[in-house]
Order: structure tokens, then C-alpha cells, then sequence
């Protein structure tokens, strides 16, 4: 039985016999919000999951307790803890004041360390990023490899980036669908009436149902109505540094012993061939001794939501590589 918790004060464990269970424990200070899904078996494993431009922890929910639940059913079976964390900017982490700026990927990457560090956690063995949350995956890596957290961490044994492009962003790709999300919320006032309200207004504007109903799962309650719950200008700030990172120095010398397991959405706009082709030719080259390497996986019927269009193929294609860690 899988298990949520956020670390949250003043919610006691609910009935165990109630799937998910959720409980909220307390943070001594102020850190990225959480949650931890977790069978109620002893966990030997830990993984990060992190959400993408304007998502949050719980949009990843359910992926992870399926992933956690094949996991303990592989073979080997293991018994994995996955955090979701939200970025700064998004879902609980949106306010904190002690996350200044800039908002970008390398604070962003930052960010999950002081989390680790606060919690007395060990370092986790995989991190799976999702769109804005891969390049802070691929930052995360690259400072935990120059040493910038201190002597005591432990470098990932996996990092899986979900349809989130390593280097630069092609300015010819600077009308995807992703901008246009982003152009259309800034044009919205920062409440609206409902969530139906929402959903109907970026169908009518072109978007897919499944796309419109994600965006409007990121509404919050409020005495005026609803309004997001993440920070706009802060996402969008980080959404710029994220077109400027740039990773590729990190994919072409993965640090040993890790795999950077990439995966493209088959149908996503993201993706320019010279890309794709520079991607695959590190995936072919041979790996010397305990070298670190890189892997490509297309996900099937799938646009860049990945967790949205087709969350049983990411299931297929990350399940087995993270089991055979054992």
C-alpha cells in the first residue's frame, strides 16, 4: 500500500486503511515543500521526482506510486521512497521568502541539496525531472560532480530527463507550445472564476483537453476566486534560464558510474533533428570501464506532457532501468 507524506505541520497520519494515506510531518526549517510516497515496508532506496514549468509535486503523484508499487513487485524487488518536491515558484514552495533570486536552474538545483542536507536524508540514488525539472535534474548532477555541495555527496546512479532538451534553446522554437501556455496565462487575470471556467477558455483557444485540464489542476482557492498556485513571473524567469542552460559539456563526460537516461516524447515540439542526432551518437559510444553514459528513449503517443499523454509507456521504459540498480 503506498503511502504520501508532505512535510507539513498539523495533519496527523489518517487511516492506514485508506489508499493513499496522507500525513503531514514538520520542517524545523524553511526548505523546499515535499511529499514522500512510500509502501509501509523499510525503504533501502531514494528517489527525486521533479515537475515541470508550472507544475507541482502532486501532478506527480500518482506516476510515482505506480512506479514505487512496480518497483516492490520487480524482480529483484526493491523497496523505493520518491520525493516530489516542489520548485521554488510552484505548488508550496511558491512565497518562500528565504528562496531568493535569481530564479534560475542552478538556484532551482541548489535548492534540492539544501533540502537533502536539512532533512539529514542520504543523497538520493535517482533523480527523474520532467521538462523545466530535467535541466535542474542535469544542474544537480553537475554540482554534485564539482564538489559544490560540500565533501559528503553522494553522486545519483540514474538521472532520467523527461523531454527536456540538454542545451540551449533553438530560437526557431520559440513558439512552441510551452511559450504559448505561458503568453496566454500572463494575458489572464491572476484570478479566474472557476476551474471549468479555465479549461474552457484554453480549449477554445486551441488547447488539447488533456492539456487545459493540467493547467487548471494548478488553481488554489482563494476569497476572490482561484488563482495559480505558483508564482507566474518567478516560473517565467526560470523558464528563461532554462533555454540558456546548457548541458551538453555534462552529457558528452557523464561523471562515473552514472547513466543520464534521456527521454523524447514522440510527438513533442521540442526536439530539432540536429539535436536528436547528437543525442543518439553519445548513446552509441562504448563505455570504458566504470564510465559514466547516456541513454535515449522515445516515449510513444506522447506530447511534452508526458505524465499526461501516456504515463503506462514512461512506466515501461523507467521501471526496469531503475530496478536493475539492484
Amino acid at each position: 500500500m503506498a503511502t504520501i507524506t508532505r512535510n507539513k505541520a498539523g495533519r496527523k497520519l489518517l487511516n492506514r486503511l485508506i489508499n493513499p494515506v496522507f500525513f503531514r510531518s514538520t520542517r524545523l526549517i524553511e526548505t523546499l515543500a515535499f511529499e514522500e510516497v512510500r509502501s509501509d515496508k523499510p525503504y533501502n532506496h531514494t528517489a527525486l521526482v521533479l515537475h515541470g514549468l508550472l507544475g507541482s509535486a502532486r501532478n506527480w503523484r500518482s506516476f510515482s506510486r505506480i512506479l514505487a508499487s512496480s518497483l516492490s513487485t520487480s524482480t529483484p524487488p526493491s523497496e523505493w521512497r520518491m520525493v516530489l518536491a516542489d520548485l521554488r515558484n510552484h505548488g508550496k514552495s511558491a512565497g518562500l521568502k528565504e528562496l531568493i533570486a535569481p530564479h534560475d536552474i542552478p538556484n532551482a538545483a541548489n535548492d534540492l541539496a539544501n533540502l537533502v542536507k536539512s532533512q539529514g536524508w542520504s543523497w538520493p540514488d535517482v533523480v527523474i525531472g520532467h521538462s523545466m525539472g530535467g535541466k535542474v535534474t542535469l544542474q544537480y548532477a553537475q554540482s554534485c560532480a564539482r564538489g559544490d555541495y560540500g565533501d559528503s555527496v553522494k553522486l545519483p546512479k540514474q538521472l532520467w530527463v523527461l523531454d527536456s532538451v540538454p542545451g540551449t534553446v533553438n530560437p526557431e522554437f520559440s513558439d512552441g507550445e510551452v511559450e504559448k501556455v505561458l503568453k496566454t496565462l500572463q494575458g489572464l487575470p491572476s484570478s479566474v472564476p472557476s476551474r471549468k471556467w479555465l479549461v474552457n477558455h484554453m480549449m477554445t483557444l486551441g488547447f488539447s483537453k488533456s492539456l487545459s485540464d493540467w493547467i487548471g489542476s494548478n488553481l488554489k482557492k482563494t476569497e476572490e476566486g482561484e488563482t495559480w498556485a505558483f508564482d507566474l513571473e518567478g516560473a517565467v524567469e526560470m523558464f528563461n534560464s532554462y533555454r540558456k542552460t546548457d548541458y551538453w559539456p555534462l552529457l558528452e563526460n557523464p561523471p562515473e558510474g552514472m547513466e543520464i537516461a534521456i527521454v523524447r516524447a514522440e510527438n513533442s515540439d521540442r526536439w530539432d533533428p540536429d539535436v536528436v542526432q547528437r543525442l543518439e551518437s553519445l548513446a552509441s559510444r562504448k563505455v570504458d570501464g566504470g564510465g559514466g553514459k547516456v541513454s535515449v528513449h522515445v516515449l510513444p503517443k506522447s506530447g511534452h506532457w508526458v505524465h499526461v499523454d501516456n504515463p503506462k509507456g514512461l512506466l515501461e521504459i523507467v521501471t526496469p532501468k531503475i530496478s536493475s540498480l539492484d
